[in-house]
């Protein structure tokens, strides 16, 4: 019976049976006869694809140029490539994210840089050479890169040298990159000696590592090191920027410099983190500070200076409040009190330096700047030394808002009180320190003035003690002469300023409260302002002391080298001097000294008697 005589199944088991199913088929799967699959939907077919780069992988500095921040390493090895005196050995440190591995494969490509006109080394790789493409991918046979972390033992390390003695099969030098290398044990480095000593000349060797001195000392001395350095915040937000526009990502500039400031110097740290901002907020929209500042779990800079202000206004209970303000949107205490180190810190350079010095924006450093204007240098020192001790409390404190709390009264009562100077000028005057705006900004005696709090008269009593009495006092010297300016000088032991009286100082005219003098050649310019200071100190009443122009007499020191002069004349016109100074040709004066004659004595021994 032919197969066309027998009906369908469907016909065959059931005959009221409806149409039959179309076949269970993958849609996305050809069948056994080669059919095609059915086309897919088009929202399917634009969606993007799961293989994203990110932006630290994205943008790695494909030629020396690119590196940012190591001006000084590209400078080094540029003269070293054109010169031809290439080590044979590098050793790349630095903290993490700098670029040492980068560097290492950059100088991988500039040793085997082979173009169609250039057979040499060469640090310009902006064309790509036949070697390179290989070199980026890692699959070139003549540069091998290893990991010291996974690849320690003795035994590693001799699999590896083994290979060195060939020559390499396709490039000119044979390459060995050793990341990590400080995590290489004992044995494995001694194994690297000899090798590295008296390496072959197709064998070149780079080394990168984060802790360089857990490397040998034996191993440093025979490679040529390079220290990364950290790059600046405006160099990696020049970066960021870059990288946004490429991006096509909006992030305001306050945003930019809080990734830049967060990296610590990191190229790598900034890229992640801005990778991870970009995402933060809509396509096409621009991301906002305050939304990188959630990120990154930073307090508001604003209101960590608002803080800081308080605190040197002395202003205790307003200080905390802003802290708890924001503890409660999430800011980390620890982090609050790194802030007002910074600001601390920053006030402090402003003062020295002035506001430019500051990289921060405009508003801020002004605030800062103004802070510095307002208090002393040794306050903002105390502050700074006082949140030190603060940071470290609240790190090992169980509780970190307590911590934070507690600290900010300190700071506030600290910054209230006078330095320690004048709180000594206060009691030796018999005036006690109660607080008021010493060191602080000029803030109310009730927010923090320590010094106005007493326990049953204690502090009245024991400052009383402390100041001495009126009548006790040293009376004022009367001066009626320059020479008795010169010997109360002399008296203070003020050695710096009796010398410079004595060498510069030709007396004019001089009355009580006032002279005048003429400046020898070589004066210094502050001579006057500290013989006023001095004198005003020392006596007690102002004193007007002004320097002319001429006619003044001789100084102290003229006239002692005058007189020193006339006695050396006298003596060499002695003719018993003349007499000594013939019968020794080629003798000299040296010195001349005045030997003081024994005194005559006052009881006169009796004449004898005459026995006769």
């Amino acid at each position: 019976m032919a197969d066309e005589d027998f009906p369908p199944w469907s016909e065959a088991g059931d005959a009221d049976a409806g149409p039959p199913e179309p076949p269970e088929r993958d849609p996305d799967t050809a069948d056994m006869f080669g059919a095609p699959p059915a086309p897919k939907p088009a929202a399917a077919a634009e969606a993007p694809s799961a293989a994203y780069t990110v932006i630290a992988r994205k943008y790695r500095p494909r030629s020396f140029e690119d590196l940012y921040g190591q001006e000084a390493m590209v400078r080094t090895l540029r003269n070293a490539f054109s010169s031809g005196r290439i080590a044979h050995a590098f050793m790349l440190t630095g903290v993490r994210g700098v670029g040492k591995t980068t560097t290492a494969r950059l100088l991988a490509r500039a040793l085997n840089y082979e173009t169609d006109t250039i057979h040499e080394p060469s640090l310009d790789l902006r064309e790509e050479g036949r070697h390179c493409r290989a070199i980026i991918e890692g699959r070139h046979m003549d540069v091998l890169e290893l990991d010291a972390a996974s690849r320690t033992g003795v035994a590693d390390m001799r699999e590896l040298l083994d290979g060195v003695r060939y020559a390499p099969v396709e490039a000119r030098y044979k390459v060995y990159i050793i990341d990590e290398v400080h995590m290489l044990s004992t044995g494995a480095f001694n194994a690297l000696l000899k090798t590295l000593e008296e390496p072959p000349p197709h064998a070149k060797f780079i080394f990168a590592t984060t802790e360089i001195r857990k490397v040998p000392v034996t191993i440093l001395s025979r490679c040529q090191r390079f220290d990364l350095r950290r790059v600046e915040p405006d160099v990696i937000v020049k970066s960021l920027e870059m990288i946004c526009g490429k991006e096509n990502a909006l992030v305001e500039a306050e945003g930019l410099m809080l990734i830049a400031r967060a990296a610590e110097g990191s190229m790598r740290d900034a890229q992640s983190m801005l990778d991870q901002a970009i995402v933060q907020g809509e396509p096409g929209m621009t991301i906002p500070a305050t939304l990188i500042r959630d990120m990154l779990g930073l307090a508001d800079r604003a209101q960590t200076i608002a803080l800081f202000e308080l605190l040197m206004r002395g202003e205790a209970g307003p200080a905390i409040e802003t802290f708890r303000t924001l503890y409660g949107y999430g800011a980390d205490p620890g982090q609050v009190m790194l802030d007002l180190l910074d600001h601390a810190h920053a006030a402090s350079v402003a003062k020295a330096i002035g506001v430019q010095a500051l990289i921060m924006p405009k508003e801020q450093a002004a605030r800062l700047a103004a802070v510095g204007a307002a208090v002393s240098a040794g306050s903002l020192s105390r502050v700074w030394q006082m949140l030190l001790r603060a940071h470290e409390e609240v790190r090992r404190a169980p509780d970190a808002a307590a911590a934070v709390d507690m600290a900010l009264i300190r700071l506030a009562y600290a910054a209230d009180l006078p330095g320690p100077e004048e709180a000594l000028k206060r009691l030796q005057s018999g005036d006690l320190p109660t607080g008021g705006s010493g060191g602080g900004m000029g803030g109310p005696s009730g927010g923090g003035g320590g010094g106005q709090m007493s326990s049953g008269g204690g502090v009245t009593a024991q400052g009383r003690m402390m100041a001495p009495q009126p009548q006790a006092a040293e009376a004022a010297p009367n001066l009626q002469s320059f020479a008795d300016v010169l010997a109360l000088i002399e008296k203070k032991r003020d050695i710096a300023l009796r010398l410079d009286v004595e060498r510069y100082v030709r007396p004019v005219s001089f009355r009580p409260g006032a002279i005048e003098f003429e400046p020898a050649p070589g004066a210094p310019t502050n001579l006057a302002q500290r013989l006023v200071s001095k004198l005003k100190e020392w006596t007690g009443q102002p004193w007007l002391i002004a320097a002319q122009g001429g006619g003044g007499a001789e100084s102290l020191w003229e006239r002692q080298k005058r007189e020193e002069r006339e006695v050396r004349g006298q003596v060499e016109q002695d003719p018993f001097v003349q007499a000594v100074m013939q019968a020794f040709p080629g003798a000299e004066i040296i010195s001349i000294r005045n030997t003081p004659l024994p005194e005559p004595s006052s009881v006169t021994d009796a004449p004898e008697e005459d026995e006769d």
